[in-house]
């Protein structure tokens, strides 16, 4: 029975996670490039200063919603988002990526992530546009809202957007549990106990514990945590990583020329786990660089929705900034305290030190740091994989609410915290591969979304710029867009009372 689901498995995996899965991929972020005249690049300036820069010049970024208001702060919005981006792959996901594609691997995932900055601000953009109100007030956004009010409003589309909506969901439930729960936990449970002697079972039970806490709470909750642990992870793997990268600063240029050159030499990966040339090298760069950062899998635009803005550009700019600061900056740290400190080969990623390549960051932290290598390795799997859980969990759930409502979602809940303890115990060979596909089934009706209404990404992206940055006194077209749907909201509430009159 394994073997079936494994053979199915690998089978979906190579065609979602292959040529055409990543073409569709790169393709999107391409496309979206050109036709927001390359907004990442020609106003990087303007969304930096709107993002990480606005945390603080204003204090409206940061400041906590009121307990009437469901919504959530832009910051707050930006570090739940984040805490599901940043994890394992961050660490594992970079190292092999260069044992089995080579350092050049590296760059490709660089470009993935700069054309996988405007697929994220797509996805926000369109989150915020189509978001609704459920009947608790909370906001309710995602690629399962825009597949059905924007995909499903164009002609003869109504019923391929509503198919596409749901496997969405289904596909995001099953990844919850996976990517979002199990593996992460499995994870932290090893490294405590390798690290510290810490059971699984006593990892396991004190996390079902905290986990239960904060995300039968609700959002608001789990986003009170996030905006505290996201930056203090975030602060502390950057730290160490920086330290070991100074350590070696010699070999940073030398480190820079692998991967440079690596990106386009047909032997880049000649002496790596794999040697397939520079397919492999593009391949695994890409893969990798879609996994860390999820630009593309319509996951964080699930949380981003919730943000208080009334603007959807700037949320589409939160999400600029997020794919920037998982992959530009904390997986290329992680590929330079792997290429500098001598546990590969340069020219080939081949592992010199005698290690697995999900053991080979934190065999360079441990030629760095000694004894208290893999501790702090550990520790940062441990914030990195938790921070994970919690961005799933509400994923998760409004993928379950779409599907099965409020009531769904309580219950989801409680299975979700329940699974934390299965997975810190359990071997998750398959668990990790499933996962895999089940986010690779994800990314493409995500993308057909997306690709479907680029002209209405386009659209409210140079209403936005005419009207804050040309100063031209024009309508928002979100706010006609939500007069819409109040409209629908007050009709749907008549027709529903007229019902129950009969």
């Amino acid at each position: 029975m394994l073997e079936w689901i494994t053979q199915i498995n690998n089978a979906v995996n190579g065609v979602v996670w292959g040529p055409a899965g990543l073409a569709l991929l790169f393709g999107t972020g391409l496309i979206m490039s050109v036709r927001t005249g390359f907004f990442q690049f020609r106003k990087m300036g303007y969304w930096l200063r709107h993002t990480i820069g606005a945390i603080f010049t204003n204090k409206d970024v940061t400041a906590h919603t009121s307990k009437e208001d469901m919504a959530i702060s832009q910051f707050q919005s930006m570090c739940t988002a984040l805490a599901g981006t940043i994890g394992t792959g961050n660490i594992v996901g970079v190292a092999t990526a260069i044992v089995s594609g080579g350092p050049g691997a590296i760059f490709w995932m660089w470009v993935m992530a700069l054309l996988g900055m405007m697929t994220s601000f797509s996805e926000n953009v369109l989150g915020v546009y189509y978001r609704r109100k459920n009947e608790k007030g909370e906001w309710s956004g995602g690629a399962m809202y825009y597949l059905t009010d924007g995909l499903g409003a164009k002609k003869g589309c109504k019923q391929l957007g509503k198919v596409l909506a749901v496997l969405f969901a289904c596909f995001c439930i099953l990844a919850s549990f996976g990517i979002g729960n199990m593996s992460q936990l499995n994870s932290i449970a090893g490294n405590m106990n390798t690290a510290f002697g810490v059971p699984t079972i006593v990892t396991g039970l004190a996390l079902m514990v905290v986990t239960a806490l904060i995300v039968i709470g609700g959002l608001k909750r789990v986003a009170a945590v996030t905006e505290k642990l996201v930056p203090l992870m975030a602060l502390f793997y950057i730290a160490g990583a920086l330290i070991i990268v100074v350590m070696h600063a010699g070999n940073i240029p030398a480190a820079f020329g692998a991967i440079f050159k690596g990106a386009f030499n047909l032997q880049a990966a000649g002496g790596g786990a794999l040697g397939y040339g520079i397919s492999q090298t593009i391949t695994w760069g890409f893969k990798r660089g879609a996994f860390s950062n999820e630009a593309g899998l319509g996951s964080a635009v699930m949380v981003n929705s919730a943000s208080n803005v009334k603007e959807p550009v700037h949320q589409g700019m939160w999400g600029v900034f997020e794919v920037f600061a998982d992959t530009i900056v904390v997986c290329t740290l992680t590929a330079l305290v792997i290429l500098t400190t001598g546990v590969v080969d340069l020219q080939s990623g081949a592992v010199l030190a005698n290690v697995q390549d999900n053991a080979l960051v934190g065999q360079a932290f441990t030629a760095a740091f000694g004894s208290l290598g893999p501790k702090f390795i550990a520790i940062s799997i441990l914030l990195f994989a938790y921070s994970t859980t919690l961005g799933w969990s509400h994923y998760g759930t409004k993928a379950v609410e779409y599907l099965f409502g409020t009531t769904g979602s309580r219950i989801y809940k409680v299975v979700f915290v329940g699974m934390t303890v299965v997975g810190s115990t359990m071997k998750l060979g398959l668990a990790w591969d499933l996962s895999d596909t089940f986010n690779g089934l994800m990314m493409i009706p995500n993308l057909i979304g997306v690709l479907a209404l680029s002209g209405t990404v386009v659209a409210i992206t140079k209403n936005y710029l005419d009207r804050r940055v040309k100063g031209l006194d024009i309508e928002p077209m979100w706010s006609a867009f939500e007069e819409y749907q109040k409209q629908e909201e007050a009709e749907a509430a008549a027709e529903e009372a007229a019902q129950r009159g009969q």
